[in-house]
């Protein structure tokens, strides 16, 4: 079987401008390095795009919700508004599996929102599942970002994911 990289919401309004999570200066280039992995591997790659309301910084046809890493040819492109990316695009699972896709590497924004709840939505359809440690952030909340995301990857290890850092991930199994 194969393996597919899901980078969700790596938008502009999340890595770029006025607001961008905290570690955007060392995350992008994980996910940048990650996606040319991906590529050369000749996995499929996933570009998931947050659908914000009226006033968000990704309200659609914006510039802070435009992708960050332009798309290539045969790469799918998906809008949800929901966190979790299989319940608001109900065939992605199906489709998938037409392509042979038994595993998942999730990375990108935010990492106890829609990298959390996408990563659960692809175990509740059976994929394996694994979250790119380093490749995914959030921004401060009480706790910091740092903190959030560290607590992200036990809850998600604790339901059955896999947390590998970024470098080690290997898109050929």
């Amino acid at each position: 079987m194969t393996t597919a990289l899901l980078l969700v919401d790596v938008q502009r309004n999340m890595l770029e401008g006025d607001a961008p999570v905290p570690a955007a200066a060392e995350v992008r280039p994980r996910l940048e390095t990650l996606l040319d992995r991906a590529r050369t591997a000749g996995a499929l790659v996933v570009h998931v795009q947050n659908d914000g309301s009226q006033g968000d910084p990704d309200l659609p046809h914006t510039e802070g919700w435009e992708l960050v890493f332009p798309t290539r040819d045969g790469e799918l492109v998906l809008r949800k508004d929901d966190c979790d990316t299989f319940a608001a695009n109900p065939g992605l699972a199906a489709d998938l599996a037409s392509r042979g896709v038994d595993h998942v590497v999730v990375a990108g924004m935010q990492s106890e929102y829609c990298v959390s709840a996408t990563s659960r939505g692809a175990l509740g359809h059976g994929l394996r599942v694994s979250v790119a440690g380093g490749a995914h952030a959030t921004y401060d909340d009480g706790p910091t970002a740092a903190e959030i995301s560290a607590d992200a990857e036990k809850q998600l290890t604790a339901d059955g994911v896999s947390v590998v850092p970024a470098e080690d991930v290997d898109f050929t199994t």
